[in-house]
């Protein structure tokens, strides 16, 4: 991942010292269970965390539930030693956020599901997506990687060869992707990952839809929207403050609404929005 700017939204980004001030709460989350979150939410109904679902619990119980399946979600296919050791390097150096877990698993399952030989990526960070990508892609897959930050992609080979990587299988370029994309070809790539600037994610989608084969797929992580801009009541959403998982709290910029709206109407893809991670929104480039 790449450096970006981050705005976490209030009703998103919680503090247990408020936590620990509600009444029977202790600032932690629910355990989760083979069942789902424990304790929280009791009926079918009640699973939907749409609008709908606000009318029915109050705003604490709302997140509490979010939180929840999202610390599961995480927790259901945990990172292994070369991905820990990559967080961590992240974390050591600043300014870069690894991808979650649970949205590296969706990154990985994609790319095996098209069985992707070549794939772009835009934010190369320390190294987490890269790994993810790599794990999904073809044997021979090539991974190209792009980013800003010599120390990230210094850290990005480390992280790489120790998951066991041959150095034929990615090649990373230092530079600013917007001008490192037209050089890439039309037409040649399986996959096209955007985790980089969000306000250049509109120029990023174009180039992607260049990139692209038919049938390939482009996706961006940082696309959660918050409640009020996503049509709900934040009155109703924000409730008393509840920890998130940590590094939780997405960045707010018109441009990637703007991005999740293009990708909605553009008749030439197959959207979907994945609520893992900080939000992730893919499309298929069709025919």
């Amino acid at each position: 991942m790449n450096l970006r700017l981050r705005h976490p939204h209030p009703a998103r980004v919680r503090s247990r010292a408020a936590a620990a001030a509600v009444p029977g709460r202790t600032g932690h989350l629910p355990a989760a269970s083979a069942n789902g979150p424990a304790g929280r939410i009791g009926s079918r109904s009640r699973r939907r965390l749409g609008s709908a679902a606000v009318g029915f619990l109050p705003g604490e119980e709302v997140i509490a539930s979010v939180y929840a399946a999202l610390g599961y979600a995480d927790g259901y296919l945990p990172e292994d030693e070369p991905l820990l050791e990559a967080r961590a390097s992240a974390e050591e150096l600043g300014g870069s956020d690894p991808i979650r877990p649970a949205a590296g698993a969706v990154l990985r399952f994609l790319a095996a599901a098209i069985s992707a030989r070549t794939v772009v990526e835009m934010g190369t960070g320390c190294g987490s997506s890269g790994i993810w990508l790599l794990h999904g892609m073809r044997p021979d897959g090539v991974l190209t990687s792009v980013d800003v930050e010599p120390e990230y992609q210094r850290m990005a080979r480390k992280a790489f060869a120790r998951a066991g990587f041959a150095a034929n299988r990615y090649r990373l370029i230092l530079g600013r992707a917007l001008d490192v994309l037209p050089r890439l070809s039309d037409g040649a790539y399986d996959l096209v990952f955007c985790d980089a600037d969000p306000r250049e994610y509109p120029d990023y989608l174009e180039a992607a839809l260049r990139l692209l084969r038919v049938g390939g797929i482009v996706a961006f992580d940082d696309v959660v929207i918050p409640p009020d801009l996503a049509g709900l009541d934040p009155a109703e959403t924000a409730g008393p403050e509840i920890p998130g998982p940590a590094g939780w709290g997405p960045p707010d910029t018109p441009q990637a609404r703007e991005v999740a709206g293009i990708l909605r109407a553009d008749d030439r893809l197959t959207p979907v929005f994945i609520p893992v991670g900080e939000g992730l929104i893919a499309a298929v480039k069709r025919a």
